[in-house]
């Protein structure tokens, strides 16, 4: 991911859930928010619900395959997190990446704030 830096601090996923706006799917939620910066920062997450270790993983695994085939369109100056769904562990990446390249960077790229 060249345009991108990890967020690992749970402070920052805090405040972007609370203060960051939100776009849904059935495979995922992307919580975005402008960071000030000339860079995206980028934290996936994946909760219980999604199953065990294995589907977890893989589901960071596609999440993590679909934002670096469409990192060079998405608006720079953003935090973004990627909360994983059920569905996410059982779909393709290119589900995840018509997602983020169709309503989440249209969303990004029309945010005001």
């Amino acid at each position: 991911m060249r345009y991108t830096i990890k967020i690992n601090k749970n402070k920052d996923f805090v405040n972007l859930y609370k203060r960051g706006k939100a776009i849904f799917s059935k495979a995922c939620v992307v919580y975005y928010r402008r960071n000030g910066r000339e860079f995206n920062r980028i934290g996936i997450t994946t909760g219980k619900k999604v199953g065990n270790a294995v589907d977890r993983s893989r589901a960071r695994r596609i999440i993590r395959q679909a934002y670096r085939e469409c990192e060079a369109i998405f608006p720079k100056g953003y935090d973004i997190v990627i909360v994983a769904r059920d569905y996410a562990a059982e779909c393709k990446s290119t589900y995840i990446k018509s997602f983020l390249e169709s309503k989440a960077i249209a969303a990004i790229k029309n945010d005001k704030t």
